[in-house]
């Protein structure tokens, strides 16, 4: 049975780093599109990053650019999202997302924004970021 599970969230102050996991199981994370999207309280769920298996290929939103990190362990056939220099702007529930390869040719906002349409979501993990 396929299934993703997130792990990793919690409460973090301002400034402060979080590392989600994701682990896959029942199938390989080989020739997928493997992010995150996460949904804040009262807004629009959001992508925030997404890693091609296939080249390695990493994009993510102008929101967590330079901050958060996608990488993939493949040995573990799991997926992390390191963030650091987090912001109460940050809260939300965070979920490990899976799709098809290839991705089309289009800007970075637009490869992160097919997340949403991902056909494959962990339960998700919540990150509080508060002092």
């Amino acid at each position: 049975q396929m299934q993703l599970v997130e792990s990793g969230g919690g409460l973090v102050q301002p400034g402060g780093t979080l590392r989600l996991s994701c682990a896959a199981s029942g199938f390989t994370l080989d020739n997928t599109a493997i992010g995150w999207v996460r949904q804040a309280p009262g807004k629009e769920r959001e992508g925030v990053s997404l890693l091609s298996s296939s080249d390695g290929s990493t994009y993510y939103a102008d929101s967590v650019k330079g901050r958060f990190t996608i990488s993939r362990d493949e040995a573990k056939n799991t997926v992390y999202l390191q963030m650091n220099s987090l912001k109460p702007e940050d809260t939300a529930i965070y979920y490990c997302v899976l799709g098809p390869l290839p991705l089309p040719k289009v800007d970075e906002a637009h490869i992160v924004r097919l997340t949403l349409d991902f056909g494959s979501w962990g339960p998700g993990t919540q990150v509080t970021v508060s002092s």
